[in-house]
């Protein structure tokens, strides 16, 4: 196992951190990457009427700004259809809005995107093909339609067994979902969710024997199992130092839970889905931990140095923006994606490889009580601000 050292010993704290996090990352590559100003896509104007119209090409709209490469292909520009839950899920005899998958894709086609990541396979019952697709006929019906409008299915955030050892009927549902996700044409299937939330070292050992065993099943059918991250699995590993009362390490040696997992998982079995959002929530958080000496530690966390590190691990991103906050205890509030300042354009030229990496447009409050084409108008800024980020 490769331990990984402080490399901060400072004491900022959190707000300075987000500070440097914000800033000096972005004079460092601003000489080198821009993102297309006027190729953006502002927040909506409150009360303004809906437009599903389909976007102008960014380079078009940028009067000579948008030089260089597309940092995010044409053909790599995704959604996690959570985003736009409310429209799937709504019933289509209400409303003029899409509704139901079909309507949903044709819409998305229509800004632009290519790649959806499913987020489970219901929809409302009045929507063509009832309410639940997950089955074998109904991934053949999902398929021609994706087929229809020109998208591809990339991931699904699906069934993981919950039991360990697996038990046959869980066994049986995971080798549907392999089924199902083949008939809809993906290399990819995973997860919404940790691999566990527990903090201890013990518990990650476990949760690695089970995905790699998973991801040993999924192999076999011709499928990569990826695991999705929130903040909290960025979090420092408690391997070391005093034992608590039921015998549990009390301190860190500095690893993050989830870095332990990329070193004791098989890169061959089992790959990650980083969410960027909450990879910045993290390293707002989780930036100092108590060593296994009892000394106190600061060590910032880089969530495009990761990614750079065992880059081929990552072959999904969830692009999700926020505006800081400093109160919430999160460090930001998520907004539409490009609005706010996550600076993508940075990332995406850290990390490289545009052609292998898929970024899935997503954000969780896009759905409103009060505006019901509140998530498609977001989905069309995020697919609008996806592809104007260009890199000199």
């Amino acid at each position: 196992m490769n331990h990984i050292h402080p490399t901060d010993n400072g004491t900022a704290g959190p707000d300075e951190l987000l500070r440097r996090s914000l800033g000096v990352g972005r004079r460092r590559f601003l000489s080198t990457c821009t993102a297309v100003a006027a190729g953006a896509v502002a927040a909506p104007v409150l009360g303004a009427a809906p437009s599903f119209a389909a976007p102008a090409t960014p380079a078009s709209k940028g009067k000579g700004k948008a030089k260089g490469h597309e940092l995010v292909p044409a053909d790599k520009r995704g959604i996690i259809l959570y985003t736009v839950r409310d429209a799937t899920g709504r019933d289509p005899l209400s409303t003029t809005l899409p509704s139901g998958f079909r309507a949903v894709f044709q819409q998305l086609a229509r800004f632009g995107y290519r790649q959806v990541e499913f987020a489970g396979y219901g929809q409302h019952a009045n929507a063509p093909g009832g309410a639940d697709l997950e089955t074998v006929q109904g991934a053949q019906l999902l398929r021609r339609w994706l087929d229809e409008y020109g998208l591809r299915a990339q991931g699904n955030h699906g069934f993981i067994p919950g039991s360990w050892p697996l038990t046959t009927a869980d066994l049986d549902t995971f080798k549907k979902h392999l089924e199902i996700a083949n008939i809809l044409g993906m290399d990819h299937m995973g997860t919404g969710n940790d691999p566990t939330g527990s903090a201890y070292r013990a518990d990650w050992d476990v949760a690695a024997e089970k995905w790699n065993t998973l991801g040993r099943i999924a192999r076999s059918a011709g499928i990569k199992l990826y695991t999705h991250n929130h903040d909290a699995a960025y979090d420092f590993l408690l391997d070391g130092g005093p034992l608590d009362a039921q015998g549990r390490p009390t301190r860190s040696s500095g690893i993050r839970k989830l870095e332990y997992f990329l070193s004791v998982t098989d890169p061959k079995l089992v790959w990650l889905e980083m969410d960027i959002y909450w990879a910045h929530v993290a390293q707002y958080k989780f930036h100092t931990y108590t060593a296994h000496d009892g000394s106190g530690r600061e060590k910032v966390f880089d969530p495009a140095g990761l990614v750079t590190r065992h880059n081929k691990r990552y072959p999904l991103f969830h692009a999700k923006d926020g505006v800081v906050n400093t109160t919430n205890g999160q460090g930001y509030d998520m907004v539409p994606f490009g609005t706010g300042v996550i600076d993508y354009t940075t990332f995406f030229s850290r990390v490289g490889d545009r052609n292998y990496h898929n970024p899935m447009v997503e954000q969780d409050n896009a759905p409103s009580s009060t505006d019901p084409a509140q998530s498609l108008t977001h989905a069309r800024i995020g697919y609008q601000n996806l592809a104007a980020l260009r890199c000199k």
